[in-house]
């Protein structure tokens, strides 16, 4: 039970089996905590990086090497280990790569802070000292940034390339070919606004279906809808489609209050059920006029409306998920109507094939060919569903990288080489600094060094060798040089073609230092019990071990 004493009088504040870490002990309790999942991450850095086998309570397996992954799977309950977790949520949700790179920064970070408290430096100047070598390192990125656009294809796959090397699948040929399939698919979908470029991620669909291998990944200019074709007299394949999205029912309409139909004689069914078809099939002759010949309704499609529709040549899929519609509308141009009244051949969209094909034993309906789509599909192979799981991870990490460095238009070295540079900066204005708040500066830029003695660690380099060679390069004047993992040696990453989205590296500092700074701020952890242990909701210190 915690307590304080007042004049000799004992205090209570908290419930029983309650617990309260105080001062020092709660500092070290969080940066431990910290720096063991950092640690944990630490190995699956960069192309040489080691993979993590997760198996879950159910028996389900994960292998990956994806940071944001293996902290999700890991479960992490302590609440300073939460936090950490966090960065690697905000990294992925942001820019989708750099998610490692984030939390061993941050794990690093908090190491150094250990010894500088043990010298006694107070938690503030800590906090204070890292503020400004972060701003510091963020001004360096952009002075020695170089710019990249749109039209930079090569570079752009230079850049995806890198950003999925750390993945199993991405080796050699296979890398390559998925970079040029990102690259196309975030520069097709790019637009731009005010002068600036713009990607909407939630654009670029991936499709995942077990078969072939993931040679066999590709990108449709459209999209691809996991439904069949609603009825079996439908064409299964429509050239020059002009397409209708419905977001209406194709069925009679039920009255929103009770109501009840007497019928008393055989001629009123007959002429009931007459109606109700005649319904349905003037909704059909209203979208037949308007010149359409592919439906994709959101609602349901009554079988008489399915007959009509299969009669007049139309090709209809039913139940389409609202983000399938949205993204059909943006790849054929095609307006989403609710009703059929004023359906024109203006709200149609244009797809060059709308087809219905059989992938892995699925029918899955293609809407491809479309004329400057800005919504497009990968449809992702591979052997099993580990290695589709893992490419799709390789994928999404692509696309953030190619992303973030045309919205950002800059990019920056890779293989430890940014690290490096802005290390060798932060010592030169650390001594500028001065006072205690240098050595907290000093700690930063030592903290940076972590990058690339992990990739020479990773392919057998001696780690202190690589980072002594690599800081006499660094500190005459801003060099080229860093990591070359695959020929285990430090080279000029210009050369080796190694380069990373300025976005991500920024993201991946401004996230590490905040939680650091964070987590040092906390000298007091109360860890109160108010229902028994293993009760929802019931924490105690115990949980936080």
């Amino acid at each position: 039970m915690a307590s304080n004493q007042l004049n000799g009088q004992q205090v209570l504040i908290l419930p029983e089996g309650s617990n309260r870490i105080l001062g020092r002990d709660a500092q070290r309790t969080n940066i431990a905590v910290g720096y063991a999942i950092a640690s944990a991450i630490k190995s699956t850095l960069g192309p040489k990086g080691m993979d993590k086998m997760l198996v879950d309570e159910m028996g389900d397996i994960v292998i990956t090497n994806d940071g944001a992954t293996i902290l999700e799977e890991m479960n992490i309950e302590h609440p300073a280990g939460k936090m950490v977790v966090e960065i690697a949520k905000t990294q992925d949700k942001e820019v989708g790569d750099g998610t490692t790179s984030a939390v061993v920064i941050a794990g690093e970070l908090l190491k150094k802070s250990t010894e500088l408290l043990d010298q006694s430096i107070h938690a503030s100047t800590i906090i204070g000292g890292y503020k400004n070598a972060t701003k510091k390192s963020i001004e360096v990125l952009y002075e020695i940034a170089e710019k990249i656009g749109v039209e930079d294809k090569k570079q752009l796959e230079k850049l995806a390339s890198v950003s999925m090397g750390s993945k199993t699948v991405g080796s050699g040929t296979t890398k390559e070919l998925l970079a040029k399939i990102v690259v196309e698919a975030v520069t097709q979908v790019a637009e731009s606004v005010d002068g600036k470029f713009v990607v909407d991620k939630d654009y670029i669909k991936q499709e995942k279906k077990q078969g072939n291998d993931v040679t066999q990944t590709s990108l449709i200019r459209g999209v691809i809808l996991d439904k069949d074709v609603v009825h079996s007299g439908m064409p299964k394949s429509i050239e020059n489609a002009k397409i209708a999205l419905i977001d209406l029912a194709f069925e009679i309409a039920k009255p929103e209050t009770d109501a009840r139909i007497n019928i008393t004689s055989p001629d009123q069914l007959t002429s009931f059920l007459d109606q109700e078809e005649k319904i349905l099939k003037d909704m059909v002759e209203k979208v037949v006029a308007s010149g359409a010949n592919v439906v994709f309704c959101q609602k349901g499609i009554d079988d008489v409306a399915q007959h009509y529709l299969a009669k007049k040549g139309v090709l209809a899929a039913r139940r389409v998920k609202k983000s399938d519609m949205d993204k059909l509308s943006k790849a054929t141009g095609a307006k989403i109507v609710s009703t059929l009244e004023d359906l024109a051949d203006k709200d149609l969209g244009r797809a060059g094939l709308v087809e219905e094909r059989k992938i892995a034993g699925d029918q899955m309906i293609f809407v491809e060919k479309c004329k400057d789509p800005k919504s497009v599909t990968i449809l992702v192979r591979g052997g099993t569903s580990h290695v589709i799981d893992e490419a799709e991870r390789a994928i999404t990490d692509a696309i953030g990288a190619t992303t973030g460095a045309i919205e950002e238009g800059r990019y920056v070295l890779g293989g430890g080489c940014i690290e490096m540079a802005i290390a060798s900066r932060l010592r030169k204005y650390a001594v500028e600094v001065g006072g205690r708040e240098q050595l907290a500066i000093q700690a930063y830029a030592e903290a940076l060094e972590v990058i690339p003695r992990t990739l020479a660690e990773s392919c057998g380099m001696d780690k202190i060798d690589a980072i002594a060679e690599l800081r006499n390069k660094h500190e005459k004047k801003l060099a080229p040089y860093g990591i070359d993992v695959y020929a285990s040696k430090v080279a000029d990453m210009k050369v080796v073609g190694v380069i990373e989205p300025l976005k991500v590296k920024k993201q991946a500092l401004q996230s590490a230092s905040e939680v650091v700074e964070m987590l040092l701020r906390i000298d007091d952890i109360i860890a109160s019990r108010g229902k028994p242990s293993g009760a929802p909701g019931g924490m105690g210190m115990g949980d936080m071990e």
